[in-house]
């Protein structure tokens, strides 16, 4: 019979052995079923003029080929010639074929059902399935049935199968049979098939396809999609399906397809927001009731968002948000506000919010009273705050209330600190965060610096340094970090108070850890503070503070704290607040201390911290102040009174030569006892830095050299030792190649000193280039580079002794 398990198609094209299984298993085909022009079971048979019975479509056709071909009009079976076009419907042959249909379409569902079973071949099993794919696209009443025959479960079952062939063709028949039926989508939703279609989209290629499509079809029912959505991991996939570049575009389109269908849920908008996909989130914000904008709030807080896409939310929905954070709705506010905490913190997104207009309500609700605004919603409010203050943005400028007052105003500022007074210490540290961000930038830390000067809170703040919890105590560092450079005195002053604050600096900067950001800014404060203030240099060396110092910089010294990011900075600031000593040497405790620890030394080694500017010119600088103490430390020879005989005969009176002399302070000498430059290896080191890129540090090697020609020392001497280091000619290279004004001024004092060696100045006057440096000092310096210059072209014989233009001056 035809028509059974591939359809209704010409008996003649099925194989043997399905035609041989459909006539055992199905009820017999009468030929009065079948038309004689297509071979197939008519669907609506018609009766012509001649008698003959056909399917409608086929003898229409038959009329069109006659006239096309201009035959004669003939009836294709009786070959009679028709008067007549008529065709008269056959009521009662449709009615048979179509309960003969019925009666055989439920034998074959019958059949395909017990088909459908482990037991079954493979050939069997593909077999009914293509039954079912054909059967189930001829009309959407097929589709009942097989609902009806309970084939559904059946055909899931298949997709257990161990053949692949069998999976793939199962899943387009499920695909094929759900299709713009939602019954049969409903049956799709019972147990795990879903789980197991999931599956599928980590199988290759094939099975993936058939998976996204029978999947795609399924999303088109809401009830589905919640379904899909809650099977673990699903949405992460298609997501990812949609990306990759491997995948046929076609199914990357579907996928698309299939997650906007998803999309309906919110459930499953929370997924594809957590899985990277956050425009439906985005857009429920814009769009959706105030139930879902508050509950697609909330949710944005709990998410984990990159910096990109921080900023496009901002852009996207951050007006929304502010709005929704202005509600009267304290539900509302609270959704907002832990939205804008998670967006605010990245400095793309802090800009989009803050030319949007939150400031000015945000300032407000921290402003406001309990009653108005809980204090755990103002300690986020806090948060927020701190998030955008820490972005680089002239807050100066901007107002956040009507009277035109911007975050950095006098009054805004006491505000902020005396909430920061009464408040607990979650919120503390967060406002606290806020001046940090605000004095981060030099414009608007100068307002706050004035705003706390007025106030007298220096004190207050101080006070934070001894706070039990570790963020407060880190926070509260950091900004007295910032404001050191604006009010050093202030904090100098406090610092040396009773209460002992400077020692609980040391005990973070001594900490036996590696090197940490608190250290570094803890440090950082006390480098900031002036370093002219003896007092403080002096509590600092009774407390036992620079003991610590020398202790760690050595640590890092010896490589332990290498690994650290904030080791730099750290040991900078170390290297400053040791150079304080150097500013004290008057003080009988600083030279000892210089000697028991060999500053000298350390200074010297720390000239060799390359690619640390600031640790070489701070050394340089140091090592100036403890040379310029050795004049006074050195020990002068005692010269031996003259014999009897020396004292009658003149020619008896040379005193004998004392060897083992400083040759440039002219008695005994060493690194450690008188800081002497040149008995230990700082004189060619500092010579090394000439050479340097950074001007500062040649300029603060050359001022440490300079105390090696000044007039109270042997220069004669001082120059012979220079030109043993191969100090000399580096000197003239500075001269010829550096350009900044106070290196030029510098450098043309220790050249002048340098030529008044004849030797040097006989090969100096051939140089025309020297000499070109030195007129153009003599012709642009200042007054007293001009009589520098003048002194050392008299040296090289470029000006004539008798000229005198400055000889009134010394």
């Amino acid at each position: 019979m035809s028509g059974s398990w591939i359809g209704n198609r010409d008996i003649g094209s099925q194989s043997d052995d399905s035609f041989q299984y459909e006539r055992q298993h199905t009820e017999p085909i009468y030929d009065a079923f079948i038309c004689p022009l297509s071979k197939q079971v008519m669907k609506d048979p018609v009766t012509i003029e001649s008698g003959q019975t056909y399917e409608r479509e086929a003898i229409e056709r038959w009329f069109n080929e006659c006239k096309e071909t201009g035959r004669k009009l003939v009836c294709p079976m009786t070959l009679r010639e028709l008067n007549s076009l008529d065709m008269n419907p056959s009521i009662a042959l449709r009615k048979t074929i179509e309960e003969w249909n019925a009666r055989n379409e439920a034998v074959q569902l019958d059949m395909a059902r017990k088909s459908l079973t482990s037991g079954s071949s493979e050939s069997d099993i593909l077999q009914t399935l293509r039954f079912i794919q054909q059967f189930a696209a001829k009309n959407v009443s097929n589709k009942h049935f097989i609902h009806n025959a309970d084939l559904i479960p059946s055909i899931a079952e298949m997709l257990k199968s161990t053949v692949r062939k069998v999976r793939v063709t199962a899943l387009k028949t499920l695909r094929i049979v759900v299709e713009d039926d939602n019954d049969n989508k409903e049956i799709m939703a019972e147990g795990d098939k879903v789980r197991t279609i999931v599956k599928f989209l980590n199988h290759e290629q094939s099975e993936r396809e058939e998976a996204v499509s029978l999947l795609f079809e399924l999303s088109k029912a809401e009830s589905l999609c919640d379904k899909i959505g809650s099977v673990n991991g699903a949405i992460l996939i298609l997501v990812g399906m949609t990306s990759s570049k491997s995948e046929n575009p076609l199914i990357v389109e579907k996928t698309e397809k299939t997650l906007e269908n998803l999309e309906k849920n919110e459930n499953n908008v929370r997924q594809l927001a957590e899985n990277g996909r956050l425009q439906p989130l985005l857009t429920l914000l814009l769009e959706g009731s105030p139930e879902i904008k508050v509950s697609m709030a909330s949710y944005l807080g709990d998410l984990a968002l990159s910096n990109d896409v921080k900023a496009h939310v901002a852009t996207t929905v951050g007006s929304s948000l502010i709005n929704l954070m202005k509600s009267n709705n304290m539900q509302s506010r609270e959704a907002a506000l832990k939205a804008l905490n998670q967006v605010s913190s990245c400095e793309a997104s802090a800009k989009v919010l803050v030319n949007e207009g939150i400031l000015s309500p945000l300032v407000k609700d921290l402003f406001a009273g309990p009653t108005q605004l809980p204090m755990h919603l103002k300690e986020v409010s806090a948060t927020i705050l701190a998030n955008i203050a820490s972005s680089d943005f002239d807050f100066g400028s901007i107002p956040v209330n009507p009277s035109h007052q911007t975050l950095v105003s006098e009054p805004i500022i006491h505000n902020l600190l005396q909430l920061i007074s009464n408040t607990g210490p979650s919120i503390e540290c967060k406002l606290l965060q806020v001046l940090v961000g605000l004095t981060n930038a030099p414009t608007t830390a100068t307002a706050v610096a004035a705003a706390i000067k007025s106030l007298g809170a220096a004190i207050s703040l101080i006070q934070f340094i001894e706070a039990p919890q570790n963020d407060l105590r880190m926070v509260s560092i950091k900004l007295l970090q910032n404001l050191s450079v604006h009010m050093g005195v202030e904090l100098a002053d406090c610092l040396c108070g009773p209460a002992g604050h400077l020692s609980s600096l040391f005990r973070v900067i001594g900490e036996n850890i590696t090197s940490t950001e608190e250290q570094a800014a803890a440090i950082s404060i006390v480098a900031g503070l002036p370093e002219t203030d003896a007092a403080l240099t002096t509590q600092m060396l009774n407390d036992g503070d620079f003991i610590i110092v020398v202790s760690r910089i050595k640590v890092i010294r010896q490589g332990e704290m290498r690994n650290s990011r904030f080791v730099t900075p750290y040991l900078e600031g170390l290297v400053r607040v040791l150079s304080r000593v150097t500013f004290v040497l008057s003080d009988p405790t600083a030279i000892s201390f210089a000697r028991d620890y060999d500053l000298t030394g350390l200074f010297s080694e720390l000239l060799q911290a390359n690619g640390l500017d600031n640790v070489q010119m701070t050394s340089a600088l140091a090592l100036k102040n403890l040379s310029k103490e050795s004049t006074h430390l050195t020990k002068l020879p005692e010269q031996p009174s003259p014999r009897f005989c020396g004292s009658i005969f003149s020619c008896l009176s040379n005193q004998p030569m004392m060897t083992g002399l400083c040759r440039v302070h002219r008695g005994t000498c060493t690194q450690l006892d008188t800081f002497c430059l040149i008995e230990g290896h700082a004189l060619a080191r500092l010579v090394a830095l000439l050479d340097h890129t950074n001007d500062e540090v040649v300029e603060a090697s050359l001022m440490a050299l300079s105390t090696l020609l000044d007039d109270d020392v042997n220069i004669e001497g001082a120059v012979s030792v220079l030109c043993e280091t191969e100090g000399v000619k580096p000197i003239f290279e500075v001269l010829l190649e550096k350009q900044t004004e106070s290196l030029k001024t510098r450098t043309v004092w220790m050249v002048e000193r340098l030529l008044r060696t004849k030797d040097i100045a006989s090969e100096i006057s051939d140089d025309p280039t020297v000499s070109t440096a030195l007129v153009d000092a003599f012709k642009h310096g200042d007054y007293h580079t001009q009589q520098i210059a003048e002194r050392a072209l008299k040296h090289i014989d470029r000006i004539p002794n008798f000229s005198g233009i400055f000889s009134n001056m010394g």
